[in-house]
């Protein structure tokens, strides 16, 4: 379904049209959330449809006889891990594989929403600063949409990751500095060519996209699980899910009942940790950030106060873990569960632990997110 209208998500007040291209919030620079009216999702349609995540098209952001940009995204399976689940002492523990997706990461549900949006709306050209994964989905989905893709990215991402953006026919740019600094880039690139920045919640749609792995848990579950463990950078998926609980209870899905959200980052890239334990509103800047995993070196980021506001309102937890910590979980996703996991899927395991070792009881079943493919950090040799 197209959508209603856009809202601000500091001051609901401030309202927009959702008929052209937007950014963020222009009263306060706030991101932006897409609002439906009415809300309509009935489970028996949706049960007939193919499983991919334009099977909740009517809260997404499409309208109804257009065809998305889509390269069959999404409908990840739900394992069992029992093997870890044993180990830990946990009875009811399951892995959300997102490596399943296109291009290998949860980024290709974003995308899907971002770029079928976008071309709708008049786009002819997209950008956007990357640390990997995003910048592999964009370019895959700007060649499916027939745009043209810029993507600037710290000079130290993996190689294989470059390759993959420039297989697609993006165009790279190398950035001396972190994300931050790319992002800077991209959106002065983006005023001055007049591409459309889909940067991390600087547009309304990529959080369209991946609301529907709050969407497939309750399909998958037949209600909400007690606990996410979710790695988190910019923090889109995490804020997605939990708009996407808000909307399954007004669409009579679930009750009020939420999950327990537990924010995951790197101990040498923890801006959200800080300020969660701190009682902070919003986050300050880590400088001199530094963590192996790509997709958690995200220093600040404009989403910081709705990441917050989820954990906090989930009764939840903000846990940092080390690299090695993160690599060792890792490795036993792979050899006790046989799934591929990355490094950010194997913090989350390794923030459980945490937490277990500190006596937290967290309610079941309890699932961790693997967002990616271990194979796209590879080195080539």
């Amino acid at each position: 379904m197209l959508p209603a209208y856009l809202e601000c998500s500091r001051d609901p007040a401030h309202r927009y049209g959702a008929q052209a291209l937007a950014s963020t919030c222009p009263e306060d620079g706030a991101p932006l959330l897409v609002r439906y009216d009415p809300e309509q999702l009935a489970r028996e349609a949706v049960r007939e449809r193919a499983w991919t995540m334009w099977r909740y098209r009517e809260m997404l952001p499409v309208a109804p006889d257009e065809e998305p940009v889509s390269l069959g995204e999404g409908a990840t399976p739900l394992i069992a891990a029992a093997a870890l689940g044993s180990l830990l002492g946990c009875a009811s523990l399951y892995i959300k594989d997102e490596a399943q997706n296109p291009t290998g990461s949860f980024k290709a549900r974003g995308m899907s929403a971002a770029v079928t949006a976008a071309k709708r709306l008049g786009a002819r050209a997209l950008v956007a600063p990357s640390a990997g994964n995003a910048g592999g989905a964009l370019a895959a989905y700007g060649a499916r949409g027939g745009l043209p893709v810029r993507v600037y990215v710290p000079a130290d991402t993996p190689e294989i990751l470059i390759e993959e953006m420039r297989s697609y026919a993006a165009e790279v740019v190398l950035v001396e500095g972190l994300i931050d600094e790319a992002g800077r880039m991209a959106a002065d690139f983006a005023a001055a060519s007049g591409a459309f920045n889909v940067a991390t919640f600087r547009e309304p749609y990529r959080v369209e996209g991946k609301k529907t792995m709050g969407y497939e848990l309750v399909e998958q579950f037949g209600r909400v699980p007690g606990t996410i463990v979710y790695p988190t950078g910019g923090g889109t998926g995490l804020v997605a899910m939990w708009k996407a609980f808000d909307e399954l209870e007004r669409l009579g899905w679930i009750d009020a009942a939420r999950p327990v959200m537990v924010c995951v980052q790197a101990e040498g890239c923890a801006p959200i940790v800080r300020a969660f334990s701190r009682g902070d509103a919003a986050a300050q800047r880590v400088e001199a950030a530094s963590t192996k995993m790509w997709g958690l070196r995200v220093p600040s980021g404009i989403g910081d106060r709705l990441v917050l506001n989820a954990v906090r309102a989930s009764d939840g937890y903000a846990v940092a873990v080390s690299d090695e910590e993160s690599t060792h979980a890792m490795r036993d996703i792979h050899r006790h569960e046989g799934i591929d996991a990355t490094e950010e899927g194997g913090a989350t395991l390794a923030a459980l632990r945490r937490l277990r070792a500190r006596g937290v009881a967290l309610p079941l079943p309890i699932v961790l997110f693997n967002t990616a493919s271990s194979l796209k950090y590879a080195p080539r040799r």
